[in-house]
């Protein structure tokens, strides 16, 4: 077990008259990298408070994303709305609840996004946010042995490897996608993400690098910083548009803490638009419907929700003892849990996937639109993670940058209760031809000649699913989501922001937001690396004040 020490005496002494300079609710893939950065001046205090729990013992160790995505305690486990767009269908939102976040929990794959992404944000109207900026955070951040020095860091807190994992199916996979167009890239988070490569994962030794472990164990010796567990906000403090503190429970006690400074919302995508709505901070029209009272009106919180949509394609192997299907199962399984223990690799080493590709569907595309994942095992129940009997392997599908836009808001003034998350996949056109399309490119990959010795037959839709309409409507039916929540308190100019790009809410005073609900737009990727990068950036805005 790796876990931290939590401070037991924490609540602010009104008699010895204290308060902490900073509140940052939320010790996720943000919030445990502001805490840091902050707590490393000695005159500061800072206290970090998270709903979940400290660690788990198996956090650690990289598999253990397929035991974390369904499980109570360190999951939220929320669940969608259902939307005909989908079926109706409910759909699973896992988000991590324990220290470091959904960075605990996460398929560990490490990606910053295209330089185009973040010149995006700036030209939106946000200073400070284009990739010249933001890559020298990213640099800073990383402790990676690989690629351009100038491009990529390797003095940073976060531990960023490349799989070591081989597999005769990652060079026929390679071979493959060469032979159809698509070529290698050895660094696909260097400036040009175009390519198929070894996925590079927040991984060190065949340990998992969450920033609970990267970020909040070096800090844990420092008086400074105080970390709070099982500690759910209830609600913000506000006092004439200014934000004081907060109140939380524990252990079924509701407590306030005050601050001097501010308070950051660090609480991710889902979690920050529905602490801001139960404070009285939203849409007026949804905050009377539940009986809160209106302190301040924000039209766009709990808007601009985006996420990746991924579909899964999966067929069987001929060839024995290649898939984990037969290397993970049974009397095999024991083998890799010695292999681990002994050399750090084999399968409990992996992260979500081994091999990536960031490609375009339409040649005249500047940039990647679409990201597949390749799986060399294949799961017959993707809640239980239960691997089928017969050596498969998987491709998964996700456009970058989505256009269609959801919403997260809550059901209730509760805050046990569940926000209403309406992910509104597929609305967009462009989203539709997107997948549509990537759809063809994974069979095209795979069906390619040095794939021959190895593919068996796709099972999953299967062959009989072809043609535009019959993969639209199979998306629709099977389509889940990759679990990358975004963009509910976004950041920018204009009436339906809800901060600066400083961080701060829009209209009052000591309030910010630092996690992936600030993003304006998608970045081309998994989003764990670009919150981390918020955190790091939002504790040099505080500081340079």
């Amino acid at each position: 077990m790796d876990s931290i020490p939590i401070t037991q005496e924490y609540i602010w002494n009104e008699q010895r008259n204290m308060k902490y300079d900073y509140i940052i609710v939320g010790a996720g893939s943000a919030g445990a990298a502001l805490a840091y950065r902050l707590s490393e001046n000695p005159q500061t205090s800072v206290l970090l408070v998270e709903a979940g729990s400290n660690t788990h013992p198996f956090s650690r160790i990289p598999i253990s994303f397929g035991l974390f995505i369904n499980k109570p305690g360190v999951n939220w486990r929320y669940f969608s709305e259902p939307e005909e767009g989908t079926k109706n269908r409910v759909i699973p939102v896992p988000r991590g609840k324990m220290l470091g976040g959904s960075s605990s929990i996460n398929g560990l794959v490490y990606v910053r996004g295209q330089p185009l992404d973040y010149d995006t944000w700036g030209q939106l109207g946000n200073r400070g946010w284009s990739w010249e900026e933001v890559s020298k955070v990213f640099h800073r951040m990383e402790n990676f042995e690989g690629g351009d020095r100038h491009v990529r860091g390797q003095d940073g807190p976060l531990g960023v490897s490349e799989v070591p994992d081989q597999n005769p199916l990652y060079d026929a996979l390679f071979a493959a996608a060469e032979s159809v167009g698509h070529r290698r890239n050895f660094d696909y988070n260097g400036l040009d993400q175009e390519g198929i490569a070894k996925t590079q994962a927040t991984i060190k030794t065949g340990r998992r690098m969450s920033t609970a472990h990267c970020y909040l164990r070096p800090a844990s010796h420092r008086k400074n910083l105080e970390v709070v567990t099982e500690a759910m906000t209830q609600r913000l403090l506000i006092e004439n548009k200014h934000c004081t503190g907060i109140v939380y429970k524990r252990g079924g006690q509701n407590q306030t803490v005050l601050c001097k400074k501010e308070v950051i919302l660090s609480a991710g995508a889902v979690s920050s638009p529905q602490i801001l709505e139960l404070s009285g901070i939203g849409r007026p029209e949804i905050l009377q419907q539940h009986g809160i009272e209106v302190q301040h009106e924000l039209q766009g919180v709990g808007e601009n929700f985006r996420d990746h949509i991924a579909s899964r394609i999966q067929w069987k192997i001929k060839v024995p003892n290649i898939s984990y299907n037969d290397k993970a199962r049974g009397i095999n399984l024991i083998g890799q849990v010695i292999k681990y223990a002994t050399t750090g690799g084999g399968f409990l080493s992996l992260p979500s996937t081994p091999i990536v590709a960031f490609l375009k569907t339409r040649p005249e595309l500047a940039t990647p639109d679409i990201q597949l994942s390749f799986i060399p095992y294949a799961v017959e129940n993707p809640k239980r993670r239960k691997l089928y009997k017969f050596p498969g392997m998987t491709f998964i599908c996700y456009q970058l940058r989505p256009e269609s836009l959801g919403s997260i808001h809550i059901r209730s003034a509760d805050p046990n209760e569940q926000p209403a998350i309406r992910f509104n996949f597929l609305h967009d056109p462009i989203d539709v031809r997107a997948m549509i399309d990537g759809v063809n490119i994974m069979r095209g990959i795979v069906e390619a000649k040095p794939m021959d010795p190895y593919r068996g037959d796709e099972f999953n839709p299967g062959k009989a699913v072809s043609g535009d309409a019959a993969i639209e409507n199979w998306l629709r039916e099977t389509s889940e989501t990759a679990y990358h929540p975004m963009g509910t308190c976004r950041m920018g100019p204009g009436p339906n922001a809800v901060v600066d790009d400083k961080l701060k809410v829009y209209g009052l005073e000591g309030l910010r937001v630092a996690d992936a609900s600030i993003f304006p737009t998608m970045p081309s990727g998994n989003t764990n690396a670009a919150s981390i990068m918020v955190g790091e950036r939002a504790s040099d805005l505080i500081k340079g004040e």
